[in-house]
């Protein structure tokens, strides 16, 4: 009986191990190769052929370099405008969120935008608590190895921005025929109205609804200023 317990520890212990190695090696990885997929992408893929339709994967990786800075101003302003200060986690939101659900209110989202990277680079959709402590932990590992300037490119690479459309460039050419460092304000911050829910609104032909939503990002924007990455790291390394 003692050996069978033995061998069952040593095998848990090897594969968490195992697993914590992987998780490593593709933090590390991500830190430098594009993500050109990612678990979402296939999942809505699935469901897409699930539904007799045809698969459709509209990705198109650009740097950071190649976005307008209105686009990272805009998620900033709608998604996370603590995103700069924080380490991961906004424990304020969190703690709102969470009085509101004891009120009986609507449950909100109150991820950041590392939180959101996390998941949509290594992660599935999903509220288990399990999932939700893979998420913690890898957006611990992202804040740590790749930085605030390499978390935004992935992020705006790799968020669902449409029905089978994932990233700022794929959105740009498809919604405005243009290139993402061409969008303007107003299309950047059309494009962070539509992401609570990318495939219910679009923003090629956005409802009086997101057009609210757009006007209060813009006026958010105008409360932030557009984020120098490079500056911000310079900064930090100091």
């Amino acid at each position: 009986m003692k050996i069978a317990t033995r061998k069952i520890w040593i095998w848990t212990r090897n594969t968490i191990l195992a697993l914590i190695a992987l998780s490593l090696f593709l933090v590390i990885l991500h830190r430098f190769v594009p993500v050109y997929f990612t678990p979402l992408m296939f999942i809505r893929a699935l469901e897409q052929i699930t539904d007799s339709k045809s698969a459709k994967i509209d990705h198109h990786w650009v740097p950071l370099s190649k976005i307008s800075p209105y686009m990272a101003q805009a998620v900033v302003a709608s998604e996370d405008n603590l995103f700069i200060e924080h380490n991961g986690f906004d424990f304020k939101q969190i703690d709102m969120a969470q009085k509101e659900a004891e009120k009986g209110k609507r449950i909100r989202g109150a991820s950041t935008i590392t939180q959101q990277t996390a998941k949509n680079v290594f992660l599935w959709p999903g509220k288990s608590y399990f999932r939700k402590g893979l998420e913690a932990y890898f957006a611990l590992l992202i804040e740590f190895v790749w930085g605030k300037k390499r978390i935004m490119e992935v992020y705006l690479n790799s968020i669902e921005m449409g029905d089978g459309i994932y990233g700022v460039e794929a959105v740009a050419l498809a919604h405005f025929n243009k290139h993402a460092n061409q969008l303007s304000k107003q299309e950047a911050a059309l494009i962070a109205a539509t992401l609570p829910n990318p495939r219910k609104f679009n923003s090629a032909r956005p409802s009086p609804y997101i057009l609210r939503r757009q006007a209060t990002i813009m006026s958010l924007m105008e409360k932030i200023a557009v984020v120098d990455f490079d500056k911000k790291e310079d900064k930090k390394k100091k």
